[in-house]
């Protein structure tokens, strides 16, 4: 599938959200401003000039721990994909962006317009799935997040998730802006520390394996 971009339709206020302008505008520009943000007014700022780049010393990380076939789930505009097949591994991003999905195959890498929860190739045959850059939050609920990794994971293989850095806990409604005027339709979202992943990741058959922390971001690894 190296090089190849194919599309499902999306369906679902997180996939519209994640396919409006301000998102869909940051990509197609490499860079921000761009936040999710509460209805309480509370900012998170998204890392977008990043995640365009290579990786950097904390994804080299990631990377080292990867095992077989790696699923990027929320890949974004693909650098972990794109790498991941540089180093030989068979890779497949899936996004719910096109402009993503683009820049991924642009990359070099592969990956699917899709959602985590729609039927995905090589199901239960991953060995390692990956949720980077909070992507843990995906859906606003991570227990079901996690059962779906399971699904997608072989016995024995790995899910390794950035969380925050933070002892957070927490399910929100939040809409993309661009701080410019430009916002998406609210979606719900999870932001979730290590503590709180960890304590839950055995409801869905995670065993916690390793915890680290680089350039200011906190990893958890997780086995099945």
């Amino acid at each position: 599938m190296r090089g190849r971009a194919m599309t499902a339709q999306l369906t679902g206020p997180a996939a519209r959200a994640w396919q409006a302008d301000p998102y869909a505008d940051a990509l197609r520009a490499g860079r921000g401003p761009l936040y999710l943000r509460r209805h309480d007014g509370w900012l998170l700022p998204l890392e977008v000039e990043r995640w365009c780049a290579g990786p950097d010393t904390a994804d080299d990380t990631v990377l080292a721990r990867c095992t077989g076939p790696v699923l990027d789930v929320g890949c974004g505009p693909g650098r972990l994909v794109a790498a991941l097949a540089g180093l030989g591994h068979v890779a497949l991003g899936v996004d719910v962006t096109p402009e993503a999905v683009a820049r991924t195959v642009r990359a070099g890498g592969s990956a699917l317009c899709r959602s985590v929860f729609d039927p995905l190739p090589g199901e239960g045959g991953w060995g390692t799935v990956l949720l980077m850059d909070g992507n843990i939050g995906i859906g606003g609920n991570p227990g079901r997040l996690l059962r779906r990794a399971g699904e997608l994971t072989v016995p024995g293989g790995s899910l390794l998730v950035e969380v925050a850095t933070a002892d957070v806990d927490e399910r929100v409604e939040v809409h993309v802006e661009d701080g410019r005027g430009g916002r998406g339709a609210s979606f719900w979202w999870a932001r979730l520390g290590a503590r709180a992943l960890c304590a839950g990741a055995g409801n869905a058959g995670w065993t916690p394996y390793d915890t680290w922390e680089v350039a200011g971001r906190r990893f958890v690894h997780l086995t099945r």
